[in-house]
């Protein structure tokens, strides 16, 4: 039966089977986990954190982010000329939040000049971070010409020049230094068919090109595929039954698709998924192509036979890694505004790859145009160059390429994991059905990054010289470990580089930890070792300092040679040893109404918990075994209530709040038919409550956030007195 689209969906708080196996005799799947790690959309919990918050939120914080850079422009490193705008943004659950800023001087812009300004959950200054350690104030007056800046970057692009861009003035900043220099951007076509907008920065004194950024991101480094291999045989066609809005991919068996009914006929046009669409560019080289349609809604046959099976596994990947980043990760779609993305396919004749040009997908047909590279982590992987290049602005040089292609390895691995797909299942490896090499194995390993020949298990200080898509697998290889763990997990010995033993916390935790570094923390020139205090800062984020999961990415980084000081001094307090205990917050409740909060507690060592209350209002208990307080209070006043859990070992943990019981009648203060706010409730925006006398509008999701509390600014709108 066909993988439904329904089934692939999960329901957030925070967001607005089996198929005929397809015979691939070219190509060898990963082995198989022993045991498989938890995969499908339930095993994905909603990110904490968002970066499409309502715009009033959005607006509080941009604000407060503002004043706040306004306010340390000496750590910004300001200058005068200096002007900077929002990039992005990202709210945690709290109401903390971080903005990313981008820096123009003198109208000119600015490279290496970002800004991302942490604010706390009542709005405040927190901290800020660079991306280098200098002022952009530089002399805008070039000792260059244009038209040589013209010449340099013309020899600095390899291929065919279709065209060359006029050159204009920006600030390249990095590390201590700032240095004005040409920007131009040549387009044309790289020796192996794939295209580039290469921006070339040249130094407006020296002449000397300082740094090259492109615009196309590829699957393979370039001439990665061996092209002596032998041709590959067709793949086998599989039946299936003619169903509307149906599938028959080449790698991912029969699937549904979202797609467009007009009139009698059916289009690969995604309505639920901002409009993306499916094209078959015929081999062309450049233009959009045509959209697949179909008569019946069934799109392809499996095999290669039909332009449209490849179709399929694209329009499928796109959907798939759209919903993963909207339900996992609070984005909305690749590019943050809940736009689809346009995907290509049959680019060229005998493309041996794939790419993100910034604005679209497009995939090659591979080796004879026998093995389309419409795989599903190749289509994850692609994507997520719009999702870190939108977030970071990250580029393929040095460590900071490796940076980029190696998360788009990790995304694309979680994609896979997320869709479950019984066909292609999910694996730690990349392109393993296409035989991008003709030789049966796998693009990439990331237990084991080596074994594809070129690239590093560990770091070392050469490794900014290599192929970002090889210098990614110190990145690959980290992720890998804190995600599964060391040693043989039924993918293969996932060595370490120090003989330490590291066990994984769960793609979901890893893959949050990685994604908040990205949102929160990373700089556009970021480094391994600064990856590595930016992982560990959000791993503090997500799970507090010094816990199982902070510790758990800091030993992976040591595994992989990155080391260095701790960045989030201090110590967990909830383990070892002891339990944790979710303060509910601050809580209302009327006389002669019954009441109830559920008492949230943990265990590091998962053992049974029970529960005690001292201070209660009269009339209300809490349920030794459950944690439930509950019941109908009988006298008014205002009680300081702590709840405690303890543990088999008689280890404690408590939590404190205030319980206010009131007389009963309308809320305080005359709020006629608005009800009180309750802490144990879970309001959603445009929901209203009243509390202290005010009326409050939601902002965002929540439960126990109290109106008017510092950490609450960003979740409730004081509406004025009742």
């Amino acid at each position: 039966m066909e993988i439904p689209r329904a089934a692939r969906l999960l329901t957030v708080a925070l967001a607005c089977v089996s198929a005929s196996a397809i015979a691939l005799p070219a190509a060898t799947a990963a082995p198989t986990p022993n045991p498989s790690p938890t995969a499908g959309p339930g095993a994905f919990s909603a990110a904490p954190y968002t970066a499409d918050p309502t715009p009033a939120v959005r607006g509080r914080v941009v604000d407060a982010a503002q004043k706040a850079l306004a306010s340390h422009a000496g750590a910004a490193h300001k200058a005068d000329g200096d002007a900077f705008s929002v990039r992005n943004l990202v709210v945690d659950r709290d109401g903390s939040a971080a903005v990313r800023f981008d820096r123009t001087y003198k109208g000119l812009p600015t490279y290496g000049g970002d800004v991302v300004v942490h604010l706390k959950n009542d709005g405040t200054y927190q901290s800020l971070a660079t991306g280098s350690a200098t002022s952009g104030a530089v002399s805008t007056e070039p000792q260059l010409a244009a038209a040589d800046a013209v010449k340099a970057s013309k020899g600095a692009f390899k291929g065919h020049i279709g065209s060359v861009s006029a050159s204009h003035l920006a600030v390249q900043m990095a590390g201590t230094g700032a240095t004005l220099v040409w920007e131009t951007v040549v387009v044309g076509t790289r020796p192996d068919g794939t295209p580039s907008r290469l921006h070339v920065l040249v130094d407006a004194r020296t002449g000397k090109v300082v740094r090259t950024n492109d615009e196309v991101s590829t699957f393979a480094a370039e001439g990665a595929a061996n092209a002596g291999a032998s041709k590959v045989g067709a793949v086998a066609q599989a039946a299936a039954p003619t169903v509307a809005g149906t599938g028959q991919s080449i790698y991912s068996g029969r699937v549904s698709l979202d797609v467009t009914q007009s009139g009698s006929g059916y289009s690969m046009t995604d309505p639920s998924h901002g409009n993306g669409y499916t094209t078959n560019l015929n081999h062309a080289t450049s233009g959009t192509g045509s959209v697949f349609t179909s008569s019946t809604g069934t799109f392809g046959n499996g095999s290669t036979s039909d332009p449209a099976s490849a179709g399929a596994d694209a329009h499928y990947g796109a959907a798939e890694t759209f919903d993963y980043y909207k339900n996992v990760q609070g984005r909305n779609g690749i590019f943050g505004d809940g736009r689809g993305v346009p995907s290509r396919t049959h680019y060229g004749n005998a493309y041996v790859n794939a790419f993100w040009d910034g604005t679209q997908m497009t995939y090659g047909d591979g080796q004879s145009n026998a093995r389309p590279l419409v795989e599903l982590d190749v289509a994850g992987h692609e994507m997520s160059h719009g999702v870190s290049g939108a977030l970071t602005g990250w580029d393929e040089t040095g460590e900071t390429g490796g940076m980029n292609e190696g998360t788009s390895d990790i995304f694309g691995t979680m994609v896979e994991f997320y869709a479950n797909n019984p066909v292609d299942k999910p694996d730690y490896t990349m392109g393993e059905l296409i035989n991008i090499n003709g030789d049966n194995k796998p693009l990439r390993y990331m237990y084991n990054p080596s074994l594809d020949g070129q690239s590093p298990n560990c770091w070392n200080s050469s490794n900014g010289g290599l192929d970002p898509h090889y210098s990614m697998g110190p990145l690959n290889h980290w992720f890998f470990l804190a995600a599964v763990g060391s040693g043989d997990h039924g993918y293969g010995n996932s060595p370490t580089c120090n003989n330490s033993t590291v066990t994984g916390l769960g793609n979901d935790k890893a893959a949050k930890i990685w994604y908040k570094a990205l949102a929160s923390y990373a700089n556009s020139s970021e480094n391994y070792h600064q990856a590595r205090t930016d992982s560990l800062k959000a791993a503090a984020d997500l799970y507090g300092a010094h816990c199982t999961e902070y510790n758990t990415i800091d030993a992976a980084w040591a595994a992989v040679s990155v080391t260095g000081t701790d960045p989030v001094p201090g110590s967990c307090n909830s383990q070892p040893g002891a339990p944790s205990v979710t303060n509910p917050g601050n809580q209302t409740g009327t006389v002669g109404t019954a009441a109830s909060v559920q008492i949230q507690a943990s265990d590091p060592g998962g053992e049974t918990l029970t529960y005690s209350a001292t201070g209660l209002p009269a009339g209300l208990s809490i349920n030794s075994s459950t944690g439930l307080v509950s019941g109908t209070p009988t006298t008014a006043g205002t009680y300081s209530v702590t709840v405690t859990a303890k543990n088999t070992d008689n280890a404690t943990g408590t939590a404190s709040f205030t319980w206010t019981i009131s007389g009963g009648g309308n809320p305080p203060q005359g709020c006629g038919s608005i009800p009180a706010w309750n802490a144990s409730t879970s309001y959603v925006p445009g929901d209203q409550v009243a509390y202290n006398g005010h009326k409050w509008s939601s902002q965002w999701y929540s439960t126990g956030a109290e109106p008017g509390a510092p950490g609450s600014w960003a979740v409730w709108k004081d509406g004025g007195a009742c």
